[in-house]
């Protein structure tokens, strides 16, 4: 019904000021799935359709659909020169160096990236957004394996505006990296180190020192991190609002009861013994429970 009232046999809506109004006031409604099949209205729409593309802040791919084919994507943004938002999550099946190097390359604007599971790319894809975005603040590369310690310190060596870093399960990381990161991007207030078995209690504690302005950090399944390096955090991290070490076998509540007196979220429970003398002051019925289960 929208491209049938549309029709520039229908209504004068293309002989509106395309630039002024039609690009930043109407199409910018409308999902992207639309303005793609809007596309096949008429060559006047289709011309439309192409000047939005190339104007477009935005681009997340899962607006198409659950997979969005290669020669789609590097039409779509062939253009562009002005993105400032970049996901990629539904197109790790086929994207590689080839096809994102070219869209990081034209668009020195671009403030957030989201790259989760994209296996197939290489360290020249970070090493590409390092030099091209300096003004990146939010980056995800979860599940990259691909991310290694030359490609990260070239991130931090230019991108030091960062606020956010997902490095869930970039297992080529170890600690020296994400030292050499935390130190060059110290505006740092989220950052994933979870499912990294290298990183360690040197790692967290480099982190804690040079990100004051941390708010969020995700330690899930980090073998090596110990109490210490969670009592330097709860130090030197006053603005701390979420902590995740579920799997940190070797973090106990004598470091974490520091920031649960705070009110950080954690995501693991006090322990029973906690939980039941809690209870008793409560409920006042201590001859009744047993505190030694």
């Amino acid at each position: 019904c929208l491209m049938m009232s549309l029709t520039p046999t229908r209504g004068c809506l293309l002989d509106l000021p395309w630039e002024d109004i039609l690009v930043p006031h109407i199409l910018c409604h409308l999902p992207l799935q639309q303005l793609l099949s809007l596309q096949r209205v008429s060559k006047s729409f289709q011309s439309l359709i192409q000047l939005y593309l190339a104007n477009m802040r935005c681009f997340d791919s899962s607006q198409i659909g659950p997979a969005i084919p290669r020669a789609a994507f590097v039409n779509l943004l062939k253009d562009n020169e002005v993105l400032q938002q970049l996901a990629l999550q539904n197109c790790s099946d086929w994207l590689t160096d080839r096809e994102l190097l070219p869209v990081i390359g034209q668009n020195h604007h671009l403030h957030q990236i989201q790259l989760k599971g994209c296996a197939q790319l290489s360290r020249h894809a970070l090493v590409a957004i390092s030099l091209s975005c300096p003004n990146l603040r939010q980056l995800s590369l979860a599940h990259c394996e691909w991310v290694d310690s030359l490609s990260l310190r070239s991130l931090a060596d230019h991108c030091k505006a960062l606020e956010a870093v997902d490095l869930t399960a970039c297992r080529q990381l170890k600690d020296e990296a994400i030292c050499y990161l935390v130190q060059k991007c110290s505006r740092l207030k989220s950052l994933s180190l979870a499912v990294n078995a290298n990183v360690g209690d040197v790692a967290v504690e480099e982190t804690a020192k040079c990100c004051p302005e941390l708010e969020h950090l995700d330690l899930t399944g980090c073998l090596r991190v110990k109490n210490d390096s969670i009592r330097v955090l709860a130090e030197y991290c006053p603005k701390l609002r979420s902590l995740k070490v579920k799997h940190c076998h070797n973090v106990a509540e004598s470091s974490l009861s520091i920031l649960r007196s705070r009110g950080v979220e954690l995501d693991v429970e006090p322990p029973l013994q906690r939980a039941l003398v809690l209870l008793q002051d409560v409920v006042g019925f201590a001859p009744f429970i047993n505190l030694q289960i």
